[in-house]
């Protein structure tokens, strides 16, 4: 995110693969925002790091024959909304930067937090 730029809306993401139909609402509510030229951020902690794993999302489908959980997140990016994973939930997964599908930023919670706190509205997913 760019120094001093403080966030519209932020989206702390927790849900992971294990409920991938908890997932679109999550991407849609983003993509909306930042096409309405907010600034919004995806913070990917916990199991939502998964999802940035090269692969990963491209395997999980909320709904039998629908879009991926990879589609959902283009949309997203594809509107501006920034993401971020929690570089202490890439250890607790067992990954390393070198398996993330895209070079995003990593921060640890504590770096995070200044930026993720000040935002306008922030969400838990």
């Amino acid at each position: 995110m760019p120094e001093n730029q403080v966030p519209d809306l932020v989206i702390i993401l927790i849900t992971g693969p294990e409920n991938p139909k908890r997932l679109p609402s999550a991407f849609f509510l983003s993509a909306t925002a930042a096409a309405s030229e907010q600034n919004v951020v995806m913070y990917f902690t916990g199991p939502a790091t998964e999802l940035l794993g090269k692969g990963t999302a491209e395997t999980i489908f909320p709904m039998a024959g629908g879009k991926s959980v990879a589609d959902f997140m283009k949309l997203a990016e594809d509107n501006g909304v920034q993401f971020i994973g929690c570089l202490q939930s890439l250890e607790l997964n067992g990954m390393t930067r070198d398996d993330l599908a895209k070079d995003i930023p990593l921060l640890n919670p504590s770096a995070a937090l200044p930026t993720l706190g000040a935002a306008g509205r922030v969400l838990t997913w």
